[in-house]
């Protein structure tokens, strides 16, 4: 059994003087709302064993805030994961090690939103902090990638 966490990065700072949409970093929700999921990850017993994250900032920031409240893993950064969807992680999966079991993805919409949708037929809107726990009876993560998914849970920060 595989599990993915498909979350999309938490809320960014849209006022920021960040020279680029990729430098944006999160705002105060954003910072307030990363270890609530990261605690709502672990109530859950959905500790990841391994993280793949976009290489923008909001996406590596939502990470370290998370990291605090969760035990120390791999992490991944992944450039091709910015503002990408399932096939950009199809290719990251290839780096995976076999080891991780539950992988937390942190990345952008509308990839991910689309992402959720084709790995479980199910259509829900994925706003910031939001993540998607998904469950898949295969062997691989490649294997996984191009099946079907159960969507086991929805997590979002403002009903944590």
């Amino acid at each position: 059994m595989l599990r993915l966490i498909l979350m999309r990065h938490c809320k960014s700072s849209w006022d920021s003087e960040a020279p680029t949409d990729f430098l944006r970093p999160l705002n105060k929700r954003g910072r307030r709302d990363a270890p609530r999921v990261a605690q709502a990850l672990r109530r859950r017993d959905w500790a990841p064993q391994g993280v793949v994250v976009s290489g923008a900032t909001r996406t590596v920031e939502t990470w370290e805030r998370m990291s605090r409240e969760l035990p120390e893993v791999e992490v991944l950064v992944d450039q091709s994961l910015y503002h990408a969807g399932l096939s950009a992680l199809i290719a990251s999966s290839t780096r995976w090690p076999d080891s991780w079991q539950t992988v937390l993805a942190l990345g952008h919409n509308p990839g991910w939103q689309g992402a959720l949708a084709a790995l479980s037929g199910v259509e829900v809107e994925v706003t910031t902090g939001n993540a998607a726990l998904l469950s898949a009876d295969a062997g691989s993560w490649g294997d996984a990638l191009r099946g079907r998914w159960s969507l086991e849970a929805f997590l979002q920060p403002r009903t944590l």
